[in-house]
């Protein structure tokens, strides 16, 4: 039997073929009851989905409803302090399912003499408490609780947050009308916790071992089973730690308002699941109820089994016949098949049967120890391939997110405000860098701005940039000086930088009214002027050191006055030193010269015909560097 071929032992096709015709029959039958079974439990997941949708709307539905009642009130009667702070207490006593309810005015619409004028009222674990919101420290009026409802002209449910208790907030506008003109006067701010939503949510049962979440119109869950994953991820990060692009659709389309049933990996028991989710049409948010898989055919399975089973009793008498006879031929086949299995579930040095016969198998054997070489060579290289392209991947991917997202791209960017105009852009390189521009209202009188540059390249820049951008604009918003801002953001920054990373920062604070400019500089390169008469030139400012090396260090404020359709121009050093295939820099001059020539144009397009020319001069050569300017116009 050694030189023999296989075609002497095909004997042991005559099991194969019996079973093959039982599995067929057995698989076909499982297939039509799961598929009876699947339509079954999509009906019954959408009535259960709806059915604690309806209840959840039914809560959300009372706090809009009071909330418009309210503004009926204050609309209709117009009501002095004692009679607001006697209904916001009447309102919170009678309604337990609300936490807070306050009426914040524009302001001096209240009071002429008063900014501020925001009653609240909310209960507490021992009581009920009454105050007045708005001050310096919390200018509740560029709040996002207050400004979306505002801008939008319309109610708005907030994200839900955490203060003491997991909650949300109702936002409404209410009006006055004057000289037959109805005119915003405020934001009526209603809060609930959300604890009852939660209970609603929890007490779904469904089968076993299934469960339901709430997550918000961002993808934020709100309740879920496990309580670590409340407010501290979303469906998307989720989907991004797994690498799960079904999830990552999944929560599209439950962030868009869809409903819809799908498999899926479940979150808590990382298990395949199927899933039903629908929104709750006045919030945004959407309810998800999930279905283990293995429990849902659970019966289909037993019942299935039973059938095997009965099969399998009916060719036990005949495969012992053909396993005894076949015995010889088949057991250099079981052998290599258990060491194919031990290599397939990654046992790489699986050892194989000894090779007896030079027939197929003795064949087989060699190429598979062939194959078990090139396989663990292969792996290995793949490994460190995958690796190291998945974090440079990553590293990027997460730089540039964080990098776009933080800043400010809708222009214009103060529609209502006709006394400046202002515009920028940042181009990042394809290797993600550091730069950064801000700007913000201090008040209404004072307009903060400010363009910097991280030293380094990847995602350390990236942070320290998002570090840098929000201390600096946090100071200003305190109302320090320019050389202030720099001095304490700079001590801040310093004092855990053990990596020594720097940024060059220009930051100016311009005076709305007067057009009185105040800057200071940390390192950064000199910005471009343009008055009356003179055309552009480059402002000579005193140089100052970089921020975040060492603390202690006095920055200078300077002052300038910006007189009718004068122009400031804040650029980054990815503007000069852009390089074409010559090794040949932008450089100042060439950008003197460039933006002389357009400075009669708008902003943007001031703006634009650099970013051009820039294209222009490096032509095919890769950009090196990130690319970003700003440039203001004081009107």
């Amino acid at each position: 039997m050694k030189n023999k071929s296989l075609s002497f032992k095909l004997i042991l096709y005559l099991s194969g073929s019996i079973s093959l015709i039982f599995i067929l029959i057995f698989g076909k039958n499982y297939l039509f009851s799961k598929d009876i079974l699947m339509k079954n439990i999509r009906n019954n997941a959408e009535n259960l989905a709806w059915r604690t949708v309806n209840k959840i709307q039914i809560t959300l539905t009372s706090v809009e409803k009071i909330s418009e009642n309210a503004a009926f009130f204050i609309e209709d009667s117009n009501p002095n302090k004692e009679q607001l702070s006697n209904y916001l207490k009447m309102i919170i006593e009678k309604n337990p399912e609300l936490y807070g309810m306050g009426f914040a005015y524009e302001p001096y619409t209240f009071d002429p003499n008063s900014l501020y004028f925001a009653p609240y009222y909310n209960r507490e674990k021992e009581g009920f408490h009454f105050q007045y919101m708005g001050d310096e420290t919390y200018r509740y009026f560029f709040l996002d609780w207050y400004q979306i409802p505002r801008e939008l002209n319309r109610p708005v449910w907030s994200e839900p947050y955490f203060d003491d208790v997991l909650m949300a907030t109702y936002s409404l506008p209410f009006y006055r009308h004057i000289d037959n003109e109805r005119k915003l006067a405020g934001i009526i701010t209603t809060d609930i916790s959300l604890e009852k939503l939660t209970e609603i949510v929890n007490s779904v049962e469904i089968l076993k071992t299934g469960y339901a979440y709430l997550i918000s119109k961002y993808g934020r869950l709100i309740a879920h089973p496990d309580d670590d994953l409340i407010l501290n991820e979303t469906i998307f990060t989720i989907a991004e730690q797994r690498n799960d692009e079904n999830l990552r659709n999944i929560g599209r389309r439950m962030v868009r308002g869809e409903s819809g049933f799908k498999p899926f990996i479940s979150i808590k028991q990382n298990k395949k699941s199927w899933i039903y989710y629908a929104p709750l049409a006045s919030s945004g948010w959407t309810l998800a109820v999930i279905f283990p898989e293995d429990e849902l055919l659970e019966d289909v399975i037993e019942q299935t089994i039973a059938v095997c089973v009965l099969g399998v009793l009916g060719l036990i008498l005949l495969i012992i016949i053909i396993s005894f006879l076949a015995n010889s031929i088949t057991g250099p086949l079981r052998e290599m098949s258990k060491a194919a299995e031990a290599v397939g579930d990654g046992d790489l040095d699986a050892e194989l049967p000894p090779i007896k016969s030079n027939d197929e198998v003795g064949l087989l054997t060699q190429a598979f120890a062939n194959m078990k070489i090139s396989l663990k060579e292969y792996i290995s290289q793949l490994k460190e391939t995958t690796a190291a392209k998945e974090r440079i991947e990553s590293e990027l991917s997460i730089a540039k997110e964080i990098q776009v997202s933080i800043l400010p791209r809708t222009f214009p960017a103060f529609p209502d405000r006709e006394e400046f105009d202002i515009y920028a852009m940042m181009e990042p390189a394809k290797e993600v860098g550091g730069d950064f521009y801000d700007f913000c209202l201090v008040d209404e009188k004072k307009l903060y701005f400010v363009i910097g540059d991280v030293s380094g390249k990847g995602v350390p820049a990236a942070l320290f940039m998002m570090i840098a951008k929000t201390l600096l604009k946090n100071e200003a918003l305190r109302g320090s000086s320019a050389a202030e801002i720099l001095r304490n953001v700079n001590d801040i920054i310093a004092l855990d930088n053990t990596t020594s990373m720097f940024a060059t920062v220009f930051c100016c604070l311009l005076n709305i009214e007067t057009g009185e400019l105040e800057f200071a500089n940390a390192g950064h390169n000199p910005p471009l002027l343009c008055t009356k008469g003179k055309g552009f030139e480059f402002l000579n400012v005193k140089k100052g050191f970089v921020l975040g090396p060492m603390p202690d260090f006095n920055f200078v404020s300077e002052k300038i006055k910006l007189n009718k359709n004068d122009c400031i121009f804040l650029y980054t050093d990815g503007v000069t030193e852009a390089m074409n295939s010559d090794k040949e820099q932008f450089s100042e001059e060439r950008l003197l010269q460039i933006i002389s020539a357009s400075q009669d144009h708008n902003l943007r397009e001031i703006v634009c015909s650099i970013r051009e020319e820039i294209g222009k001069f490096v032509k095919i050569e890769p950009q090196s560097d990130d690319i970003t300017m700003l440039t203001l116009k004081f009107l």
